[in-house]
């Protein structure tokens, strides 16, 4: 028995609402067919995760960059094209890319 069962048999004459939440989110970001590529580097010894190869506005990709910092609660930089976010979230970044509807390639390591 659910918690929905449990519900009705409280309350049998309520009717339930429409919330009017959509239950997918619709990106405002363009999604594009070629995959992003999520690489690993260190730099001065300090691991990065580099997202590049995005070819839709520059606009979209420093929304997705502030986005994917936020989530992940950690720095990072937009830059000649590329997001550079500090420490190695490759399988983070990519679960949350695919999410949102993009194609992600792994490359390195």
């Amino acid at each position: 028995m659910d918690l929905q069962d449990q519900l009705k048999n409280l309350f049998p004459e309520h009717e339930p609402e429409e919330t009017g939440i959509p239950l997918e989110e619709k990106s405002d970001i363009w999604l594009q067919d070629e995959p992003i590529i999520c690489k690993y580097e260190k730099r001065k010894g300090k691991p990065i995760t580099i997202l590049e190869g995005y070819n839709g506005a520059e606009s979209d990709f420093k929304k997705l960059a502030k986005e994917l910092k936020t989530k992940l609660s950690v720095g990072g930089s937009f830059k000649n094209g590329q997001i550079i976010i500090q420490g190695d979230y490759r399988d983070k970044i990519m679960v949350m890319l695919k999410e949102k509807g993009f194609s992600v390639k792994r490359v390195g390591g």
